[in-house]
């Protein structure tokens, strides 16, 4: 595949691949997108949210390229063109996908160690690189639109609607289909049997997946080291600012900070879960993106908020608070907020 695209005035192309993974059925489908005639100067890789084809992510890819950035998606086993065979047939869940995101990045590590590497996580795509028993190499990540899977602490508009979706529809569907045919009925997306129950038992949890799988997660979250920028919406109709701030208290060793993307900074005052990967946000969201991104490149610090408690003690941390780092408007150029003392 080669199909090559202008992006601004910088011509990117890309190319597709495969990656084999232990325990999976078939290759795991990366694409890769960089400019033609000009530098790479690091590696971004775009993990999608669940239920969500890698290909979304591809306006957002090439506009990162057209800045200098080699970019990868890809597609976590048994979903979209990771998918071979069946899809009731499918044996994953989403420590799996935890699993995928990790030989991901130390397949891009082990081919390009020159370049830094940094993974941009939407929704699930953020909570999985924490679940790897040894963190992920990589050098910052982004965390767009994600949080804490917990029911309580969804937005309203998911909150109001998704009991009857975790114990009437998901669990019949599922269990009628032997998988969760999401597509054909406009929701969510494909997912595999295993992706399903598992994600509904952390759902179910106040602590989420930690609460659910014990120790091992608390301490595979602990282990990360790498700079955290999280990207809360505004309008996010199924993430709210107490889920984000809980699946950033998981992370509790990385140097991290939380921005509040508002919609009167967006075309049509409306950005919601999937809204920031739009192509009407290149002019006013992602170069929030490309702003942290470089900032991380150019090996500036990064806002930490302070006394950060234990994830295994409670599903948020207290109230957080607008930065005084806020006034000259960095990392992203927004309003950022750290932990009250």
């Amino acid at each position: 595949m080669g199909d090559a695209t202008a992006a601004r005035v910088v011509e990117v192309r890309w190319h597709a691949s495969q990656l084999e993974v232990a325990g999976a059925a078939g290759p795991l489908a990366l694409r890769h997108c960089q400019p033609v005639d000009t530098g790479v100067h690091a590696q971004v890789v775009i993990a999608a949210a669940i239920g969500v084809p890698q290909r979304y992510y591809t306006a957002f890819a090439q506009w990162l390229a057209a800045h200098g950035y080699a970019v990868t998606t890809f597609d976590y086993r048994g979903h979209a063109e990771s998918l071979h065979g069946p899809l009731r047939g499918v044996k994953a869940n989403l420590l799996d996908w935890a699993d995928d995101c990790g030989a991901v990045a130390q397949h891009l590590r082990a081919q390009q160690p020159q370049w830094p590497l940094y993974w941009v996580g939407h929704s699930v795509g953020a909570q999985l690189p924490g679940m790897n028993t040894s963190a992920l190499p990589i050098d910052g990540m982004l965390v767009i639109a994600s949080g804490s899977g917990y029911w309580k602490d969804n937005a309203p508009p998911t909150r109001r609607k998704v009991l009857l979706w975790w114990h009437v529809i998901a669990p019949v569907m599922t269990t009628l289909y032997g998988c969760l045919p999401g597509k054909k009925w406009g929701l969510v997306g494909d997912l595999p049997a295993g992706v399903v129950w598992q994600w509904r038992a952390w759902c179910m949890h106040p602590n989420y997946g930690i609460g659910v799988e014990g120790e091992s997660l608390r301490k595979a979250y602990a282990a990360a080291r790498y700079p955290l920028h999280a990207f809360s919406v505004e309008d996010d109709e199924m993430m709210s600012w107490r889920s984000t701030a809980s699946l950033v208290s998981w992370y509790r060793n990385s140097p991290q900070s939380v921005e509040r993307l508002r919609m009167l900074d967006v075309p049509g005052r409306r950005i919601g879960h999937f809204g920031f990967f739009r192509q009407e946000m290149e002019q006013s969201l992602w170069p929030r993106a490309l702003a942290v991104l470089e900032r991380w490149r150019r090996g500036e610090s990064q806002l930490t908020p302070k006394g950060q408690p234990s994830a295994g003690t409670s599903s948020t941390f207290p109230k957080m608070e607008r930065s005084a780092v806020a006034v000259g408007k960095q990392p992203g150029q927004g309003e950022l907020f750290s932990e009250n003392p």
